[in-house]
């Protein structure tokens, strides 16, 4: 697929100061989580390979070395593509990186500093110092931490070292959402209504958003990936989002200017790439339609938009074009819009790379990957990652995963792969989305392409849940789930008699086995008999029969219930009957008991549950920026007690019930694990 390309030939040449340095064409590839290319798509990207990729001669000078000021899968693709064109890398890490993918991969590695990003991978002196001890010619920023940074590109030009992007100007203009603005207009380019200068404090704020008119849209001028951005209804929400979006700036990009414009309600958000060189010319690559999201951070995109006709594409793409070369644009990078549901279509910022952010819809979670197995064994899979098994994934970096993309000769195909290889993703060690991103795209407003940036409030107005189970699915569930704890027992007494062991195994004398199964607040009489690999389950005056290799020892099972084919996952199994199992996406905790197990567990006491609307506990891994309260305090339901970021967001921890504060267990700076007890009420 041409789509691919992008990534695999990011370096094509030109001059610079008299020397032939080769000049960076793209700064990764063009990633989608959801993907795929009609005709008109396909063509397009061939015959902008064909324009790009002629500049670029195997035998013409190529840098010696670069260096990566990144991190995992962005840092790791750039590695990959260096090793193809025989040029050497020096990967920067934190301390706490050091045994991350993307060092292993660089044939140097500098260690720049602690864990925090702006004492690493934000630290301009320390990659500058690395720059001189390895000798690197140029680098490559990736996305994110100082791609977008004028200064940094400063630092490296006074040093004769070569930027992998556009120039200072083109950052500066691009990278400032409120000089792109100004930018935009004058290159008559549509603009939402808003204000053009920089907030001062949150006062100013509000009397800004009252002008503007509620709803108003604040955001970090720096900012990006949807950092440093909250929506306001009102003036209370609007201080607060003054407060968080500056303290998320400042942390994020070490900028805390903000700019307030009028929130547009329902749009879609639909971006278009660019690329530019070094002799006035610029094109468009169609769009990626990215409105599904998460706190405004992308969780689902696709090309192209269901929604665009081609001549609204092709405003979009000559509109973008127009502003890339009103900065004499020379890199490739993303043109963002939002549209309405007329079509009317308004430029939202300019990224001076190619992105992807993609974040989970809720908590983020940490922790070591126990297991890990990337579904690239099934046609028209891609997966983008910077980890392997034992990799940790921390609090103090983005928490993405990896980036998984399908692609088909149809939408229905691409949409077909991607629930395939949601399915044959092997996570273990860490909570993540997979449940989610498998539901969306089976969601039937997806499937018709009726999406705007509330999807997800919208579907899940209470929180997303997981897979809702119907009769049928529920039935086959708890018929896997049976054939699956029947396949154990039948093994452990095996493995017994051929162990010989001294203690007398009784052996199960048993046709039908009568099993007790808990699922949810539910519990199902189950009646399971087997004959080789195919089980025959009764389950709710139904009767499925249940095929498979039953290799429990393998991560995924490939099971067969009356010819549907099913992909699960056992991810537990405990002696007291507990099971866990992927199924659908969703993970289902049951309980399964034989019929006398399951008779005596009805003695057994029941563990109290904890009252939780007098303690805060923190609901994520993170650091506490703030605490509000004291000992003594009276709060109101609702107040903000504290304050804890994790993977560079803030997030407001607030009092479940009215009452005196009787203990406060932690203090500004302290890092805190999922569930730690925070503050205590009377």
């Amino acid at each position: 697929m041409a789509g691919l390309w992008v990534g695999e030939a990011a370096l094509v040449t030109a001059g610079r100061r008299g020397r032939r340095w080769p000049q960076p064409l793209s700064r990764g590839a063009a990633l989608w989580t959801l993907k795929h290319v009609p005709r008109y798509s396909r063509q397009h990207l061939v015959v902008s390979r064909s324009l790009c990729s002629a500049g670029y001669d195997s035998n013409e000078k190529t840098f010696d070395k670069i260096l990566v000021a990144n991190r995992g899968e962005i840092a790791c693709r750039v590695i990959k593509t260096c090793k193809k064109m025989g040029i050497k890398t020096v990967a920067i890490h934190s301390d706490v990186d050091a045994s991350s993918v993307h060092v292993k991969m660089a044939d140097e590695a500098v260690c720049v500093g602690p864990a925090p990003t702006s004492k690493s991978y934000l630290n301009m002196d320390a990659i500058m110092e690395a720059i001189k001890k390895t000798g690197a010619q140029a680098v490559h920023p990736g996305y994110g931490f100082l791609s977008e940074n004028k200064e940094f590109a400063k630092c490296l030009a006074a040093e004769d070292v070569i930027f992998i992007g556009p120039d200072t100007h083109a950052i500066q203009a691009m990278g400032d959402k409120i000089e792109s603005k100004l930018l935009a207009k004058n290159a008559k380019v549509n603009t939402i209504p808003g204000f053009d200068g920089v907030v001062k404090d949150a006062d100013e704020a509000v009397r800004i958003a009252r002008e503007i008119g509620y709803p108003v849209m604040i955001k970090a001028s720096a900012g990006g990936g949807g950092k440093g951005m909250r929506i306001a209804w009102d003036d209370e929400e609007t201080r607060d989002g003054f407060r968080f979006s500056s303290q998320e700036a400042a942390s994020s990009f070490g900028d805390d200017r903000l700019l307030i414009e009028k929130f547009i309600d329902n749009p879609r958000h639909i971006e278009v790439q660019v690329l530019g060189d070094k002799h006035g010319n610029a094109l468009w690559l169609n769009e990626r339609e990215c409105s599904i999201q998460r706190r405004n951070q992308k969780v689902v995109e696709e090309a192209p938009s269901l929604f665009l006709d081609s001549e609204t594409r092709r405003a979009m793409g000559e509109q973008a074009v127009a502003l890339a070369r009103a900065v004499n644009y020379s890199s490739a990078g993303t043109v963002e819009f939002l549209v309405d549901s007329k079509k009317n279509f308004y430029f939202l910022e300019m990224n001076t790379r190619l992105q992807d952010p993609y974040k989970s819809f809720g908590l983020p979670s940490i922790g070591r990957l126990s297991q890990y197995q990337e579904p690239i064994h099934l046609p028209g899979v891609r997966v983008d990652s910077g980890i392997q098994p034992g990799s940790d994934i921390s609090i103090y970096y983005d928490p993405m995963i990896s980036k998984l993309i399908t692609y088909g000769s149809d939408r229905r195909e691409a949409l077909k792969r991607m629930e395939d290889a949601l399915d044959n993703y092997v996570i273990r060690g860490v909570t993540h989305n997979i449940a989610l991103l498998r539901e969306v795209i089976i969601n039937s407003r997806f499937v018709k392409g009726d999406i705007n940036t509330k999807f997800l409030s919208d579907v899940y107005p209470d929180g997303f849940k997981g897979h809702q189970l119907t009769e049928t699915e529920r039935n086959q569930l708890l018929a896997i789930a049976s054939s699956l704890f029947v396949a154990s027992q039948l093994r452990a007494h095996h493995f017994q008699e051929s162990e010989n062991s001294r203690v007398p195994i009784v052996k199960p004398q048993v046709a039908n086995w009568e099993l007790s199964v808990k699922l949810h607040d539910e519990v199902y009489t189950v009646v399971a008999s087997n004959s080789g690999p195919t089980f025959s389950v009764e389950v709710d005056e139904s009767k499925l029969n249940v095929t498979s290799t039953w290799n429990l020892a393998s991560p995924l099972l490939s099971v067969n219930v009356d010819g549907t084919p099913r992909m699960i996952q056992c991810l537990s199994r405990e002696a007291g009957g507990n099971m866990s199992i992927q199924f659908l996406g969703t993970v289902y905790k049951m309980r399964i008991l034989t019929k006398l197990a399951a008779e005596l567990n009805k003695f057994m006491l029941e563990k109290a549950a904890e009252d939780t609307s007098s303690i805060l506990r923190s609901p994520m891994p993170g650091v506490v920026v703030a605490v509000s309260v004291k000992p003594g305090d009276l709060v109101a339901e609702g107040q903000e007690i504290c304050v804890i970021e994790a993977m560079k967001m803030q997030n407001s921890m607030t009092a479940g019930k009215t009452g005196k504060v009787k203990s406060v267990h932690c203090k500004a700076g302290d890092t805190v694990g999922e569930g730690d007890l925070l503050v205590e009420l009377e």
